[in-house]
């Protein structure tokens, strides 16, 4: 499973845990969150997350 990084405060997406406070069970990819979902941290979108290594 491949985590993603916030580009604007550099929080990490992890597929293993999902986002529970927003509905996102853990397992969910992060190619699967919904358009709208966004940065738990700062609130930027999608758009604005990149592969994480």
């Amino acid at each position: 499973m491949r985590k993603y990084r916030c580009k604007v405060c550099q929080w990490v997406y992890s597929p293993e845990n999902g986002d529970p406070k927003r509905g996102i069970e853990p397992g969910t990819e992060f190619e699967q969150l919904p358009s709208d979902w966004h940065c738990p941290v700062c609130q930027a979108g999608k758009e604005h997350f990149e592969l994480y290594e």
